[in-house]
């Protein structure tokens, strides 16, 4: 019969382990007494092997009763790491009880996140309603004209779309970032970026050179790797004089995307104020200041970061490192 509890496994294991050290001691002892040298001389081979035999199965015995405990620290770590949704595997009696309320504690919070997710959906939703009518407030401005007030009613819409953006992308990723089994191709997203700022610049004639693996995915959902690339390419073409690049890499910690240009760069004492909310690298340029700074607390929230360097076209790199998915 077949034993499934996992009790029963290691007490059978230790039972036969057990055997079979008796066994041997039990020979032993009648070796040193020297008693039916011929008997003993017939019978000691055989008694070795089937010590021998005893004690390799018990210990793989126990080593089979362990191997539910190693199956589900592998399961819970591609849950953990977002390769899997639930805990697979078929458990002994004493292990199913707590797989099973695993799963169900992982059900129960991606109901939560997914409630916490169309509540800022539902927030933002309403919040548009009134911004389209403060943008129509301020196009009747500039129509009677009074072309600072539409300036200002304009700048300041914008603004507050940028910040709902941000916020939602937040809550969207600090969700994302719980839930198992989130997944994104970096090829798919840099191909539809790259298209749409390539039509977006077409009159300044730049170039996008993507050198991305078609296996590099990594564990966030598409719309947040969307608004992490989009601005630090948006970023890159903005201020490239002919050429961005954007390659991914493969590391230990995770996927490496870079991108370059080949602008004039931005000073080291500046690199690390451009990621802060509210500070841009040039302030006269148009914008809120929130670009780098949703890419930092994006890529943060879900374990990676983002590097700014010297590129080696004479411009700036950015390092957006982020899990493997």
């Amino acid at each position: 019969m077949m034993l499934r509890s996992l009790r029963s496994r290691l007490i059978f294991g230790t039972i036969l382990g057990a055997s079979g050290a008796l066994a041997i001691a039990h020979l032993l002892s009648i070796a040193l007494m020297h008693r039916y040298p011929l008997v003993l001389r017939i019978h000691h081979e055989t008694l070795i092997v089937f010590a021998v035999i005893l004690i390799v199965a018990g210990l793989l015995q126990v080593r089979r009763g362990l191997s539910p405990i190693d199956q589900l620290r592998t399961r819970l770590s591609a849950v953990h790491e977002g390769r899997e949704r639930r805990i697979g595997g078929d458990y002994p009696s004493e292990v199913q009880p707590l797989v099973n309320d695993l799963n169900a504690l992982l059900e129960h919070r991606e109901r939560i996140v997914a409630r916490a997710i169309a509540k800022a959906g539902d927030l933002a939703h309403g919040l548009k309603t009134p911004l389209a009518v403060l943008a129509q407030e301020g196009e009747r401005a500039a129509e009677a004209g009074q072309p600072d007030l539409a300036a200002a009613i304009g700048q300041q819409v914008d603004r507050m779309r940028r910040q709902i953006d941000y916020h939602l992308a937040q809550a969207r990723a600090a969700a994302s970032g719980a839930a198992p089994g989130t997944r994104s191709s970096v090829a798919a997203s840099v191909d539809g970026l790259t298209r749409t700022l390539l039509r977006l610049y077409a009159e300044r004639g730049l170039s996008i050179e993507a050198s991305i693996a078609a296996g590099h995915f990594v564990r966030c959902e598409r719309e947040d790797l969307d608004e992490m690339l989009g601005n630090i390419l948006d970023n890159a073409c903005k201020w490239a004089g002919s050429r961005v690049t954007v390659a991914s890499s493969a590391s230990d910690a995770g996927i490496v995307i870079a991108v370059d240009d080949d602008g004039p760069g931005l000073d080291p004492s500046m690199r690390e104020a451009v990621l802060q909310r509210g500070v841009r690298a040039d302030e006269a340029a148009p914008g809120s200041g929130l670009g780098l700074a949703i890419v930092r607390d994006l890529a943060e929230l879900y374990g990676g970061s983002i590097l700014l360097e010297t590129s080696a076209a004479g411009g700036l790199r950015a390092r957006l490192q982020l899990p493997k998915g």
